[in-house]
């Protein structure tokens, strides 16, 4: 008899901090600088990402510090779930969150950490970083391939 998987069988606020660490696919998606419309509400991802994301691990450099470093870097809890639609609509904790099954490239289904980046989902070589890119020109890197 096999068992359920954690994610299936626990809500976002049981998880251990192990197993909430684990439903990070890797993505980088969530490192992306993002427009609110004013009008609208409605948030744009642009292709620029926080200066501190390793564009090709798609991993924070400073990860450990980076309140420290990016005040405003949202720090994902599990309490805070009813939050994040400004999550990309493929994120593990937006998914969970919703009662939707993760994806197949997702490593927690695939067993490897970098299937996320072979199926095209990851920031992997898509993004500039914020010091590179004025502010200002931001709205010129708006993108679509972030759902």
């Amino acid at each position: 008899m096999s068992q359920t998987v954690f994610w299936q069988r626990k809500t976002l606020q049981e998880m251990t901090p192990e197993e909430w660490e684990s439903l990070c696919d890797g993505c980088g998606k969530c490192c992306l600088h993002k427009l609110e419309d004013e009008d609208t509400g409605e948030v744009h991802f642009t292709d620029i990402a926080c200066q501190y994301l390793d564009a090709e691990a798609c991993q924070c450099s400073v990860y450990s510090t980076r309140q420290q470093n990016v005040p405003d870097c949202v720090v994902l809890r599990p309490e805070d779930v009813e939050i994040f639609e400004w999550l990309p609509s493929t994120c593990a904790y937006r998914l969970i969150g919703q009662g939707e099954p993760l994806y197949d490239w997702h490593p927690l289904i695939s067993g490897d950490p970098n299937s996320v980046h072979a199926a095209g989902m990851s920031v992997a070589g898509k993004v500039y970083s914020e010091a590179d890119i004025p502010e200002q020109d931001w709205e010129e890197h708006i993108v679509r391939w972030v759902f």
